[in-house]
């Protein structure tokens, strides 16, 4: 059966408990169900089925088994380690203290936006399908690289840095 990672937005140890959130996913039919990091990253197998049937069933069971859904966006671990092999961040000059990060959309950006967009030491680099590949540096400004995207993209959307998805690409 194939492997996918869903990454679910705002789930913290404080608003979900991560084994109740692997019993949600058990609920909604996946196997080998396994949380990740405690901040809504969930691998889990499943036959083959379409991404929009997969995010519609966790979701649901979410809502049976929590109270409550996030909003949960899914990627295969093939496609996942194919977004690592690729290196989208090679063609960019990054600070070494930088975090790269990954942010998932629902669908593909919309063509014409302006990149790279910067501020404050966050830059969104470059959007290649439904990946924004992004880098800051942490400072006293805290997260402001959400801002930029959110700018950009929407809030529909979640964001996990590049060490994060790695480890969830190998899960």
């Amino acid at each position: 059966m194939p492997r996918y990672i869903a990454f679910l937005r705002g789930v913290s140890p404080m608003n979900a408990k991560m084994p109740e959130l692997k019993a949600c996913f058990e609920a909604a039919g996946f196997a080998e169900v396994r949380t990740l990091l405690s901040s809504g990253n969930v691998a889990f197998s499943s036959r083959t089925l379409a991404e929009t049937e997969l995010v519609r069933s966790a979701e649901l069971a979410m809502q049976s088994g929590l109270g409550r859904a996030f909003g949960t966006f899914i990627r295969s671990a093939a496609q996942l380690q194919a977004l690592i092999v690729a290196d989208h961040y090679a063609d960019f000059d990054i600070d070494r203290g930088a975090k790269r990060v990954v942010t998932f959309l629902r669908e593909a950006a919309p063509p014409g936006i302006a990149l790279p967009s910067a501020r404050d030491g966050a830059r969104v680099l470059k959007v290649v399908g439904r990946e924004v590949y992004s880098a800051y540096l942490p400072g006293p400004k805290g997260p402001v690289f959400m801002s930029l995207l959110e700018r950009h993209f929407g809030a529909d959307i979640t964001t996990r840095t590049l060490e994060t998805v790695r480890k969830c690409a190998a899960a």
